[in-house]
């Protein structure tokens, strides 16, 4: 479940103008052209993080990553792990 986090941030008056305009052009709310901004900022900035990291730490990186996306609910025996990685 995605939570949101209501922020006030204070932006000078001549960005305040831009941002109107942009928002005419995109077809969007100032609100939601923000949203949007910070959306892609933070992405860009994690993906520079990403590209910074070594072979390693992307491998760990992806393990975590599929980790998270487990379904906790199941389980394997020991035995049943051992065996797979016999067959390997």
């Amino acid at each position: 479940m995605e939570q949101h986090v209501k922020k006030l941030i204070e932006v000078d008056k001549s960005l305040v103008v831009k941002l109107k305009v942009l928002s005419a052009f995109e077809n969007l709310s100032v609100k939601a052209l923000m949203e949007k901004a910070v959306v892609e900022y933070v992405k860009n900035k994690e993906l520079e993080r990403f590209e910074k990291l070594s072979e390693e730490e992307k491998e760990d990186l992806g393990l975590l990553l599929l980790m998270q996306q487990a379904d906790t609910k199941e389980f394997a025996s020991e035995d049943d792990i051992f065996k797979i990685l016999d067959e390997e």
